[in-house]
């Protein structure tokens, strides 16, 4: 996280002009950069020009510093497994994650007063101003109440909910600009969707009602933790909840191979069963939404704010998809993949094949008898090769329904953190209480 302070723009004709002027200074510079190489006797197209190093600082620090939806649909672009924009850019834009300038005390100190009041202090016997987290939508401070109780109050940036619409628009054309996306690509409707998710991560009271909500379908879980929300100083705009010890779920690397393999099939287990029981997923695979407890043993989860909602109908299509490849059944796993939404675009049979292909690499895993070693596979790249193949020499730009896109972001999250664990879980094992033995598909 940044530590330098940086003053939240809350006007919204304020953020358009900074990325209008943002624009002008990219083409500017693309300008004279091809004036520059045509000189040199070379013939650069509008990517090359876009993607300079000093174009890329100029995108990713003015997102940086407008945070909010602007930085965000960077975020969530970057972590299409580079499907819709280049690895170079997406590369850059995944930085931004967490690099967040965190805002003045003095806007800070009003953002509180407006949410609790002109004495909101009146709430704790200690407030720590500088936070210890800095994300997109709002970043997050320590502090106690009167009893000792340790608190991590979480406090929106201003202004970001009126600026999402207009940002991620302005943002979506900035990106489109000289053909960072490919044509044929529906990216005005994964934008559409971003502007869905960001209204409801902005909305602080519905972020507490989830957590709340996994806490009672969770029960008292042997493997999780989660943090209690503190209702009567829980705003829109504010949100309160106890502070939960733990350290980075990364930095298990260095714990021994039993413990990596439990925290890992801990995870890959309660994916199953927010998928497949909840129906309700938390969809975003940042690893600071993990911790793990040492005392306890158990995963420490955070971060409600991207769960999603999953349809009966979305559920079952993944069930069906999941069963017939184990069943090595290539019609039921076609049908599963249109129940789910695949498919709706013109499409070649050698481009749907592809894609079958592509599905079940990527439940390799799934596949694998006993338990399959993340740590000695390159599944990841594989991944990535594939879909760059499917997109480039198949020239098929497929454009995933928004439910597979989420679910799969959160899924190539969880294997990225197998991977980097070295963890060796049998995930069939943890699948086959949900395994279909005659899939019907609906």
């Amino acid at each position: 996280m940044s530590n330098k302070e940086s003053k939240v723009p809350t006007n919204r004709i304020t953020r358009f002009g900074k990325l209008a002027s943002l624009a002008t200074r990219v083409t500017g510079a693309m300008v004279t950069e091809g004036a520059k190489q045509f000189a040199q006797g070379k013939r650069p197209n509008a990517k090359e020009l876009l993607l300079t190093p000093s174009n890329i600082k100029r995108v990713t620090d003015q997102l940086a510093q407008l945070r909010g939806a602007a930085m965000k649909v960077g975020q969530l672009m970057s972590m299409d497994a580079g499907d819709l924009i280049s690895p170079e850019l997406a590369d850059i834009l995944a930085r931004l994650r967490a690099d967040a300038a965190p805002m003045p005390a003095v806007q800070l100190a009003a953002v509180l007063s407006e949410e609790l009041g002109a004495d909101w202090k009146r709430h704790f016997i200690e407030f720590n101003f500088k936070p210890i987290a800095s994300a997109s939508i709002g970043q997050v401070h320590q502090a106690h109440l009167e009893d000792g109780t340790k608190l991590a109050i979480k406090v929106q940036y201003p202004g970001i909910k009126k600026s999402i619409d207009s940002d991620v628009d302005n943002v979506g054309t900035l990106l489109n600009l000289a053909g960072i996306i490919p044509k044929g690509v529906d990216y005005q409707g994964l934008l559409e969707e971003a502007k869905k998710q960001l209204h409801a991560e902005a909305d602080y009271m519905l972020e507490a009602k989830l957590l709340e909500h996994y806490q009672q379908l969770l029960g008292s879980s042997s493997h999780f933790i989660l943090p209690r929300v503190i209702r009567e100083i829980t705003t829109d705009n504010v949100l309160a909840m106890t502070h939960v010890t733990g350290v980075a779920i990364e930095s298990l690397v260095t714990a021994d191979q039993h413990t990596r393999n439990t925290a890992v099939q801990m995870l890959l287990e309660l994916l199953f069963r927010e998928l497949f029981d909840f129906k309700l997923v938390q969809t975003d695979p940042n690893f600071a939404n993990f911790l793990y407890s040492h005392d306890e043993q158990k995963i420490i989860l955070l971060d409600f704010g991207a769960t999603r909602s999953y349809s009966e109908d979305i559920s079952m299509g993944y069930k069906l998809a999941f069963s017939a490849v184990l069943n090595h059944h290539d019609r039921q796993l076609d049908a599963a993949l249109q129940q789910i939404g695949f498919f709706n675009q013109q499409i070649l049979p050698q481009q749907k094949a592809a894609i079958l292909d592509l599905v079940k690499l990527a439940t390799e895993p799934l596949r694998h008898p006993g338990r399959y070693d993340f740590g000695s596979s390159n599944l990841a790249q594989r991944l990535s090769q594939a879909g760059t193949v499917l997109s480039m020499e198949k020239n098929y730009w497929h454009t995933p329904p928004a439910d597979a896109l989420f679910l799969h972001r959160k899924i190539g999250g969880l294997y990225l953190l197998a991977a980097r664990l070295r963890a060796q879980v049998d995930v069939g094992a943890l699948f086959a209480p949900y395994r279909l033995s005659n899939p019907q598909v609906a």
